[in-house]
């Protein structure tokens, strides 16, 4: 079966959200999930996110996130299919799942906040990858 690049598009569209997106959405509206290894995680993280590596989602999604939540999911970065994995998992779980392009990478790169183990930090946005000013 063959769709056309407009159906293609659209669908893909409809499962994908930016950086700038998530951290613009209303508090409480998104579970943000990141996907990486326990290391990554302890490296830095979205400030309020939940933490399941993409190899524990089917066991552990139900008792970390709400059935009804809207979840969006991150890994690394561009380079990195490891939310796609992730969101997969999610959405045959029954989950409305959105995964977040850019990864981590992207976040740190539009000058958004991270949670480390010394607490929050916030780089200056790079200019190249964002318009957004803080």
């Amino acid at each position: 079966m063959s769709i056309s690049a407009a159906d293609y598009f659209r669908a893909k569209l409809r499962c994908e959200i930016d950086v700038m997106e998530v951290a613009e959405s209303e508090p409480g509206s998104l579970v943000v999930v990141d996907t990486r290894r326990q290391s990554s995680w302890d490296h830095g993280h979205i400030p309020g996110a939940v933490h399941i590596p993409t190899a524990q989602i089917p066991a552990a999604a139900r008792d970390l996130v709400p059935a009804d939540s809207q979840v969006v999911v991150y890994s690394w970065g561009p380079g990195c299919n490891g939310s796609t994995f992730a969101a997969l998992a999610f959405a045959e779980l029954g989950y409305a799942v959105k995964e977040m392009i850019g990864g981590i990478e992207y976040w740190v790169r539009n000058g958004l906040p991270v949670e480390t183990a010394e607490g929050t930090v916030q780089s200056k946005p790079d200019a190249l990858v964002t318009a957004h000013t803080s």
